[in-house]
């Protein structure tokens, strides 16, 4: 298997920490890949996905998967199943909306990021840059407010996707102060720093 990838990628990273959890990672090989606002790239769009986004897992067989849940999902499944991922039952769709809120929290997260780094400045729409960040800010407060959510259980993909996303904001927002603003997911996140496959996949210095 091979994905593409980056290692500032928060998405990337989310299916990294999966792997090693699996005990697949060595079965991986790992494609450096950028993928950017105006970067066109034809053959990646025709060959690998059309969205031109990563991380994608490209099976023995040349076929593909993606987008990071569903690749989870089918590392998830290669090893049994239910092990990262609930097989069935309330938890399942418990897990899976949990996921979903700190997707949303990334992709708001990175359009922060776009806007303020590749948007020429005369044109920055200041109310949208706010409005996003709010979407990344207040998934945090719900999480904040149910502890449950992270602090119970084996490792599954709520965790591991909320370790990614307060990794995201200490590489590309260190200043924005969620640590002080909570207390407890900044608990979770030193206690999430202590396994190998979250601190080795920390995003190198930008």
């Amino acid at each position: 298997m091979k994905l593409t990838y980056s290692p500032a990628s928060p998405f990337a990273r989310k299916v990294r920490i999966a792997a090693i959890e699996l005990g697949l990672i060595d079965q991986i090989e790992f494609v450096p890949t950028t993928a950017s606002p105006g970067q066109l790239k034809p053959d990646y769009s025709r060959d690998i996905n059309p969205l031109r986004k990563l991380p994608v897992l490209i099976l023995d067989d040349g076929s593909t998967i993606l987008d990071s849940l569903v690749i989870v999902e089918y590392l998830d499944a290669v090893t049994g199943g239910g092990r990262l991922i609930p097989a069935s039952g309330p938890d399942r769709w418990r897990v899976k909306t949990e996921h979903s809120i700190i997707q949303g929290m990334l992709d708001a997260m990175l359009l922060c990021r776009y806007e303020k780094l590749l948007r020429p400045e005369q044109y920055r729409w200041q109310t949208w840059l706010d409005d996003q960040w709010e979407r990344a800010w207040q998934g945090m407060a719900w999480f904040e407010a149910r502890p449950e959510t992270f602090e119970q259980g084996s490792l599954n993909i709520t965790q591991i996707g909320l370790a990614c996303v307060l990794g995201y904001a200490d590489f590309r927002f260190p200043d924005c102060g969620w640590r002080d603003a909570y207390p407890r997911l900044h608990a979770f996140n030193e206690k999430m720093m202590q396994r190998e496959s979250v601190k080795i996949s920390v995003p190198p210095p930008a």
